[in-house]
């Protein structure tokens, strides 16, 4: 049965709210933003290969990025990358992903996941994708991993479901990002869940959504040429034809048999150095450090991050993030964390576009 077990793992993004750090050219996926040892793909690379055979794992990301995938996962090839030629969203990728499977095993099932999320109970992950997957084998379903919310939060999207006692509900609808007043409504409800952006579905089942839903993004992508010397040719032509629109937009918004697994296994998108700060060690006064080798003076609440252990000394800080690559230095509140995207484009407009 595993060998019909799939995985893409999505690793084009660019990471910009972890500037400076992240950059275009080394954005944060291939960083040990955790300071465990390992990059963000490697970790989520090892998590999905306790279910996925290594040989059934590939890589979507920018053609850019290739040699950064074969050193930090050396144990694939070149075959297995899904190299984008132009940024196109999710759904260009995903639907080129599944014409590549589909060739090869008919009967695959896939899953789809991000590079750069946190997972803490990652046996309970693999436990929810096994699910997903026996599910996906039988129906021609098309599902989503939903996490079960611990607070109003108003940077993800939410998904509501159909209440009963199925293990995997029906979906009733998608809610892009909604106001704080809004998300504390959904929590209160009970029948809303935070949007992962962690599908599960067969070969044939999404590539008939797709014919259904986006079929002129089909007809560009459909070819005989996956999976021969003629593919990434192929890919290089015809890719940026492609709609540029998101999975959810383009597909699950719309279809009619989507399901969702309400799943609790603790995650985190980490999406800005705020939520990275989350989930780190903490000293009793809620001060985390990555790489630096750090003295706190009259301070709490702060997040260092430096590279080679570099000596940092705060005095009087409090809720700051202090974050050191080469020959710059960020300073910034941590509740202003979401401005990180603006101070890099200041930051390439001030200093040069080697800086971001």
């Amino acid at each position: 049965m595993k060998n019909n077990y799939y995985a893409v793992i999505m690793a084009g993004g660019v990471g910009s709210r972890f500037w400076p750090v992240s950059t275009q050219k080394f954005p944060k996926q291939f960083h040990d933003m955790l300071g465990t040892g390992q990059s963000l793909i490697q970790r989520t690379f090892e998590r999905i290969n306790e279910l996925v055979p290594t040989s059934n794992i590939l890589i979507a990301t920018n053609e850019n990025y290739e040699k950064l995938v074969l050193q930090q996962l050396p144990q694939l090839n070149n075959k297995q990358l899904l190299l984008e030629p132009a940024m196109r969203n999710t759904a260009p990728c995903i639907l080129y992903a599944a014409l590549k499977i589909y060739d090869t095993n008919p009967d695959a099932v896939i899953l789809v996941a991000p590079s750069d999320h946190w997972i803490k109970d990652e046996g309970e992950f693999l436990r929810n994708i096994q699910t997903s997957f026996e599910a996906c084998s039988k129906d021609d379903i098309l599902m989503t991993l939903g996490i079960q919310p611990d607070h109003p939060n108003t940077g993800y999207g939410y998904i509501q479901y159909e209440q009963n006692d199925a293990e995997i509900k029906k979906v009733k609808n998608f809610t892009e990002k909604p106001n704080l007043e809004t998300a504390k409504e959904f929590l209160d409800s009970g029948d809303y869940l935070w949007n992962a952006g962690i599908f599960v579905w067969s070969a044939k089942s999404i590539i008939e959504a797709f014919k259904k839903y986006l079929p002129e993004m089909v007809n560009i992508l459909d070819s005989e040429k996956y999976n021969t010397e003629n593919e990434r040719g192929f890919i290089n032509k015809n890719y940026d034809k492609s709609q540029n629109i998101s999975i959810d937009f383009g597909i699950m918004e719309r279809a009619e048999n989507v399901h969702v697994l309400p799943v609790d296994f603790g995650w985190n998108d980490l999406g800005t150095w705020g939520s990275l700060y989350g989930k780190l060690k903490k000293d009793d006064h809620e001060n985390a450090v990555v790489g630096a080798n750090a003295i706190f003076r009259n301070a709490k609440g702060n997040m260092i991050r430096t590279e080679n252990g570099k000596r940092v000394i705060i005095q009087g800080l409090e809720d700051y993030i202090v974050v050191e690559k080469k020959d710059i230095i960020l300073i910034c509140p941590r509740e202003d964390d979401q401005d990180i995207k603006q101070i890099m484009a200041e930051a390439r407009d001030n200093f040069g576009k080697k800086y971001v």
